[in-house]
């Protein structure tokens, strides 16, 4: 509220004294009393959410969102495979997997089993190493990650059915991104990684709703989920990126688990003034956790990459690749490529010179030359030897790229200026792999097998892929993790 009266309503309500004989209240201080009244009675959030997560059923759930459920897990197993041998991997249960416990769940594309937390940890890890996840578009969060990560492993160790373990990931996805939306942009633009801060919180409400948590035991899983929230987006470009999704999946878990033995944890840790919210973003809406819980389902609006990096640089790949295969362009044709982009897409891809494979994914410098040059900007365009290759290096010299504000998220204009002076442009309003645009099932397939072929062996790649499109019909969800085991 910014008009006077409101300002004086409110501070009457934070006990300020009004009259000529106080100070002056300035706006600063009138907006400071107005976030303090509005935070010392915020709608019970947490009780609220949690109430909703154990009464729900899954007839509840529509069709609509079942089916981008089941797209999801797919897309989600695929990436698995996909980043079950690089390095980031290795290196991971190189580090952890002595201390690992009773092996119960399986590491996906891998022949390793390690106990249910450590399983959750490196499959999260997995998923999302090669930046090739699934979008909710609204909030940037790569909802599957830390959901499917937590309840596959544990699924996998109580023999949890498909249907159980869909409703459950449906839940999750809806409880991590309601909460990133009630905090996005701000939560984000201050540094958080938003896939590990809210992902934790649907890992812990998919895992409760499979141990069958009550009502409190579930706002206890959501509270200790809470003082578990982490990722900084100061690690992209580098192994943690990947660590983010993972933790949040082991930590959402462990958050379950513990509040199945009445483990307890503050009743309000989404809104309370020094929880969730209100200590991780400067604005809140509350509105966005609490308001038409079973009537709208984020699960829907998920997206599938086509392209192993960032969202926010897929509508300039789409333009560049375009341009490239409509005009036959080889990079000793251009003279220079000129990109206006909304101001997120520098922010967080504006590294001019990477080094290795991780870093590159963060360049829209060289993003652009080698879809330009490859035409496909899929995981082999993100190694640490395409990074160098002299071709690619000579072509990203003459990238530019320019911010406004006027530009969407959604959207990029590309120009393409050859040696002869011809100049090619293409505005992408929407991303191939966006709502507006979305992948094909036979995409997703050539997209799952691409990667898959990585870890196993294409009879085997066939097998996991039939098994995922039918996992809500499965008796035992654990057929997934084993088939997808490297034998």
């Amino acid at each position: 509220m910014t008009d006077s009266l409101s300002r004086r309503k409110f501070l009457k309500a934070s006990g300020i004294a009004l009259g000529s004989t106080t100070l002056p209240v300035t706006p600063l201080i009138a907006e400071a009393a107005t976030a303090k009244a509005l935070a010392s009675n915020p709608p019970e959030a947490t009780r609220i959410l949690a109430n909703w997560l154990v009464e729900s059923e899954w007839r509840d759930v529509p069709e609509q969102a079942r089916y981008e459920a089941v797209r999801s897990i797919f897309n989600w197993v695929g990436c698995c495979l996909g980043g079950a041998r690089h390095q980031t991997t290795d290196r991971a249960i190189a580090a952890l997997a002595e201390f690992s416990g009773k092996p119960e769940a399986s590491v996906l594309g891998r022949t390793e089993r390690l106990d249910i937390l450590h399983g959750a940890l490196l499959n999260g890890i997995t998923s999302h190493v090669l930046d090739y996840d699934d979008t909710h578009l609204d909030t940037i969060i790569h909802p599957a990650g830390p959901v499917a990560s937590a309840i596959l492993a544990l699924g996998e160790r109580l023999g949890t059915s498909g249907e159980d373990f869909m409703h459950a990931f449906i839940l999750g996805v809806e409880t991590e991104c309601r909460i990133g939306l009630a905090v996005y942009p701000s939560h984000y633009e201050r540094g958080f990684h938003i896939t590990g801060t809210a992902g934790v919180f649907g890992a812990a409400a998919a895992a409760g709703k499979l141990l069958g948590l009550n009502e409190q035991q579930m706002i206890w899983a959501l509270g200790i989920a809470a003082t578990q929230s982490a990722g900084l987006k100061e690690m992209f470009g580098t192994m943690c990126k990947a660590f983010h999704p993972g933790s949040a999946g082991q930590n959402g878990l462990k958050a379950a688990l513990l509040a199945s033995k009445d483990y307890t944890s503050s009743n309000g840790a989404l809104e309370a003034q020094e929880g969730f919210m209100f200590t991780y973003s400067d604005e809140q809406d509350f509105t966005q956790v609490t308001d038409e819980l079973g009537r709208r389902w984020e699960v829907e609006k998920n997206t599938y990459k086509p392209f192993s990096c960032g969202i926010v640089t897929h509508p300039i790949i789409d333009g560049c690749i375009q341009l490239r295969n409509e005009h036959g362009l080889s990079a000793e044709d251009i003279e220079k490529v000129s990109l206006r982009v909304n101001p997120l897409v520098l922010k967080l891809t504006g590294k001019k010179t990477p080094q290795t494979g991780l870093e590159a994914k963060f360049s829209i410098f060289y993003i652009s030359a080698a879809a330009i040059i490859k035409g496909v900007a899929g995981p082999n365009q993100f190694t640490d030897e395409a990074v160098r290759e002299p071709q690619v290096v000579m072509l990203r010299d003459r990238v530019e790229a320019v911010a406004d504000e006027a530009v969407s998220e959604e959207e990029a204009f590309v120009s393409i200026v050859l040696r002869d002076g011809t100049v090619l442009d293409r505005h992408v309003e929407h991303a191939i792999g966006s709502v507006q645009r979305p992948l094909t099932k036979e995409q997703l397939e050539l997209k799952f097998a691409d990667q898959a072929q990585s870890a196993l062996p294409l009879s085997q790649v066939e097998e996991v892929m039939a098994l995922c499109w039918q996992v809500e019909g499965l008796t035992d969800v654990g057929e997934v993790a084993r088939a997808a085991r490297a034998v």
